[in-house]
Order: C-alpha cells, then sequence, then structure tokens
C-alpha cells in the first residue's frame, strides 16, 4: 500500500451523522398522514374474532380503505410488488384489494390475521409510523451525502472561496468529451487559471455502491482533466473506504 494511501486511510472521518441524519420526522409524518383516515377505518378490524365477517361488512362501507394494506407488511405502494398466489402464479400484491375474498386471503396468508384478532395492534395509525420509521433508514444514505456537501460547504464559506452547487455539465459546452448524458456536479469553483468541478460523497460503509463510484469518477477525471482549464476533484470521506 502506498504511503500517501495510508495517510489517505488515517485521516478517514468515523461519522458525518448529524441527529437529524437518522430519522427524518417531518416525512414520515407526511407519510402517515395521507392514509390515516383509512387507517383508522382499518382499526375496526383489531379485535374481531370474525375477520371475513369483519372485512366484508367495511368493504361494504368502503372499499378504498384496503387500498393500503400494504404498508401494513412494510411495503410501500409504489414499489409495485408482486407474489406468488396460492395457486402458483406470480401477481401483484395489490391485486389482493379487489374483494372482500382477496383481502382476507392476504390478510390471513400474511399473518395479520393472528395480530388483529388478539389486539396485538391496538391502533393501526401508531403501527404505520413505526413502520415509516424503519423504512426512513433506507433514505440515511441520501442524507449523508447531504451532510457531506453541507460541510464541504461550510469549509468553503470559512475560507471565503466562491461556488455554484448543483451545476449542470451543460453548462461547459467546451467539454465536449462528457458526451451528450447530463451531468450534475456537488460544486464548481471557478478561478483565474482554472475550473475545478466538484463531487463529494461519504461512505459508511463499503460495497459495490462504493466501487461503482470509484470506477466512473476514474472515467470521468481524464475526460475532463484533458481540458488545461478545467479540473475533475473528488472529495470523499468515511470508514468504508
Amino acid at each position: 500500500m502506498s504511503e500517501q494511501f495510508k495517510i489517505f486511510l488515517s485521516q478517514l472521518s468515523e461519522t458525518n451523522a448529524t441527529l437529524d441524519y437518522f430519522t427524518d420526522f417531518k416525512k414520515i409524518k407526511g407519510n402517515v398522514n395521507k392514509i390515516a383516515i383509512k387507517l383508522n377505518q382499518l382499526n375496526y378490524l383489531i379485535g374481531k374474532a370474525d375477520i371475513k365477517a369483519a372485512v366484508n361488512e367495511l368493504y361494504e362501507e368502503n372499499p378504498k380503505a384496503f387500498e393500503v394494506l400494504d404498508i401494513l407488511i412494510a411495503i410501500r405502494k409504489n414499489k409495485n410488488a408482486k407474489t406468488f398466489n396460492n395457486k402458483g402464479e406470480i401477481v401483484m400484491l395489490d391485486s389482493y384489494f379487489t374483494s372482500p375474498e382477496n383481502i382476507c386471503e392476504y390478510i390471513e396468508e400474511t399473518g395479520l390475521g393472528e395480530i388483529f384478532r388478539n389486539k396485538d395492534v391496538k391502533n393501526l395509525v401508531d403501527y404505520v409510523f413505526g413502520i415509516e420509521v424503519g423504512l426512513d433508514t433506507n433514505a440515511r444514505k441520501n442524507r449523508g451525502g447531504k451532510n457531506m456537501s453541507k460541510a464541504v460547504s461550510l469549509i468553503f464559506e470559512k475560507y471565503k472561496i466562491y461556488y455554484k452547487k448543483e451545476v449542470e455539465s451543460t453548462y461547459f459546452p467546451d467539454i465536449s468529451s462528457l458526451g451528450v448524458d447530463k451531468k450534475r456536479f456537488d460544486f464548481v469553483i471557478k478561478t483565474k487559471k482554472k475550473t475545478y468541478l466538484i463531487e463529494t460523497n461519504f461512505y459508511n460503509g463499503g460495497g459495490s455502491k462504493l466501487n461503482e463510484t470509484a470506477r466512473s469518477y476514474s472515467e470521468i477525471a481524464p475526460k475532463i482533466n484533458q481540458y488545461k482549464h478545467y479540473e475533475f476533484v473528488w472529495i470523499t470521506d468515511g470508514q468504508g473506504w
């Protein structure tokens, strides 16, 4: 291992997480509020010994209440989830929500039936709030990237370095080597001698994403650096390295 790389690894930060990194409660509350009425209607099923009869009664009153059954097993509507049915066919998950019979099959096969009968859940609004907290951990990578961008911008501002954020590659038509695909640079700093096109990221863990990004940037760098007045800069950090 080269001495320079050893120095690089020794200086990596353990984390860039701020307290608001872990959970976005504002987003979670918004997601729950959008479906709260339907969840409250589904509360009717809690404690019912005869789930089939309760489903029929609620379906007759408001069939749309069952449209949110997928989130009860931590599946988002926009995922277009598929599953095997009892006939061995691959079907869309939400196809179960179209009739009382299919709804009952869904509730029993997923295990929700026992949860309802035993009152293991008291209120589905609160239950889904908890599910949303769990699902929100998937967005931490995005928040980590934003924190890294914020940290870099604070350094620029500290040293009074003028910069622009989120600049499209189309803003630099003379760099024809980038091709027709649009690319957005996190920062651009223009000096008398050069314009620096900057990407930033933070890796808490290793894996394919880090390797993919490294390969991508190793291809982009020479395409930009071949131009005398431009230079590509990659600012990265994190123990994922």
